[in-house]
């Protein structure tokens, strides 16, 4: 059964969107931005640098030329110079979404009490890019044994529930709304 729902759909900003875009749009190497990634997360002290006011936009930007590859250094002094770099979490996250959404690949949650056999998940992922138009769906396993058997398949906002508890509460609903 199809339902629609918004949960675990992480929310980033306008302005973190716009700035993925063109992070995406300057072509920079994906091994180049990971590696900046990487770093934001060994020194999470460089996100506290890089918003506190009482540091000089000029110290700021150096440990940007020291610190990070040539080839990102650029977009991170933009994004610093324009105060944005509290969004440089955010800014990652859309930009992995918008590479998602360029090349029509699907990101999809299964939770289910017993992982799914290889076919199953093959199946799965052939139903999801036929549905959505992807090329390729990508599908993160969660264990949930609440849901008593079946599975809960979440793409985008759509839902697809097919779990046991999912049906036993629909059955009640239909049986306590008369």
């Amino acid at each position: 059964m199809k339902t629609q729902t918004n949960t675990n759909i992480q929310y980033c900003p306008q302005a973190a969107v716009r700035y993925a875009k063109v992070l995406y749009e300057l072509n920079i190497s994906k091994e180049a931005i990971q590696k900046a990634r990487d770093i934001f997360a060994e020194v999470p002290q460089l996100n506290d640098v890089f918003v506190n006011p009482t540091i000089r936009e000029e110290q700021k930007l150096r440990v940007i030329d020291q610190v990070f590859p040539e080839e990102i250094r650029n977009f991170l002094k933009v994004t610093c110079q324009n105060q944005r770099m509290d969004l440089i979490g955010d800014i990652f996250v859309s930009y992995d979404r918008y590479c998602d959404e360029q090349n029509r690949v699907l990101n999809a949650v299964l939770t289910c009490v017993e992982p799914p056999s290889e076919v199953q998940l093959k199946e799965m992922k052939a139903f999801l890019c036929r549905k959505y138009n992807a090329v390729e769906a990508n599908i993160e396993i969660r264990t949930d044994h609440a849901l008593l058997g079946g599975f809960v398949l979440t793409a985008g906002s759509d839902e697809y529930d097919w779990s046991l508890k999912g049906r036993l509460n629909r059955l009640e609903q239909k049986l306590t709304w008369r």
